[in-house]
C-alpha cells in the first residue's frame, strides 16, 4: 500500500532484531523491509532499499550507530535519495550523550531499547511525520550538554521574516503546530506554511533539525 511505513531494522543482535520486526510487522501500515547487524550494512541498505524509518542502535562493532547516522544524513548522500529518511536511535542509557551526537547528525531522536511495542509504533510514526521522538525536555538538556561554544547564525538566520522567527523560535521550544498557532494567532495551516519557509531558507530538514540549529546558535 502507498501510504505504508518502510522500516529498517540495524542492530548487532539477531534476537533483538528478529523480536522488533515480529513487534513493526504487527502494526497497521507498517514493514519492516530490511535489516542490518551494523552500520556499514545499514548505510547500503538505507541507499538500496529507501526506507522511510530506520531503527538504529547506537552501539555496533565495525560502524556504530552516530558514524551510521551521520554518512546516511551526508549532504551528497541525501540529495541522490528519493524520500526523506528518518532515524531513530536505540540505546539502552536514558540522556545518552552519543544519542545526542546522532540527533546533531540527522536522527529523529531516541528510544531506550526497553520501551513497549505502542511507544515503538507511536514513534515511528511520529518521526515519519517529521518530529521528535523524546520530549523538547529531554532533548534541550541533551544538546545544552553538547553545545558549550556557541556559533553565530548563519547569514541565512537574518532572511527570516519577523513571524518566521516568531514561529522559529516556538518551534526550537518544542511547540506543536496548534501551540504555536494559539501563540501567533494564526491558523494551524498559516504555521505549516512559516514551518515550511524556514526549513527551506535555513536548509533544514525537519522540525528536528530547527530544535538543533536554535541550539547551536544559542537561538533559545
Amino acid at each position: 500500500m502507498s501510504d505504508e511505513i518502510t522500516v529498517l531494522l540495524v542492530d548487532d543482535q539477531e534476537l533483538f532484531r528478529e523480536g522488533v520486526r515480529v513487534i513493526v510487522d504487527a502494526q497497521e501500515g507498517m514493514r519492516v523491509v530490511g535489516a542490518a547487524g551494523d552500520g556499514m550494512e545499514a548505510i547500503r541498505l538505507v541507499d538500496e532499499l529507501h526506507p522511510d524509518v530506520v531503527l538504529m542502535d547506537i552501539r555496533m562493532p565495525q560502524m556504530d550507530g552516530v558514524e551510521a547516522s551521520r554518512q546516511i544524513f551526508a549532504p551528497e548522500r541525501a540529495a541522490r535519495r528519493p524520500k526523506p529518511v528518518r532515524v531513530i536511535v536505540l540505546t539502552t542509557f536514558n540522556l545518552d550523550d552519543r544519542a545526542a551526537t546522532a540527533i546533531r547528525h540527522g536522527a529523529s531522536g531516541f528510544l531506550l531499547k526497553d520501551t513497549t511495542p505502542l511507544m515503538l509504533r507511536d514513534a515511528i510514526r511520529t518521526v515519519h511525520g517529521g518530529n521528535a521522538v523524546l520530549a523538547p525536555q529531554d532533548l534541550a538538556t541533551l544538546l545544552d550538554r553538547q553545545f558549550q561554544a556557541q556559533a553565530a547564525p548563519p547569514a541565512a538566520f537574518g532572511g527570516l521574516t519577523d513571524k518566521e522567527r516568531e514561529v522559529f523560535t516556538a518551534v526550537a521550544r518544542g511547540l506543536s503546530n496548534a501551540e504555536i498557532a494559539g501563540t501567533v494567532f494564526a491558523s494551524e495551516s498559516t504555521v505549516k506554511t512559516h514551518v515550511g519557509a524556514i526549513l527551506r531558507k535555513l536548509a533544514l530538514r525537519d522540525r528536528v533539525q530547527i530544535v538543533v540549529f536554535a541550539h547551536e546558535h544559542g537561538l533559545v
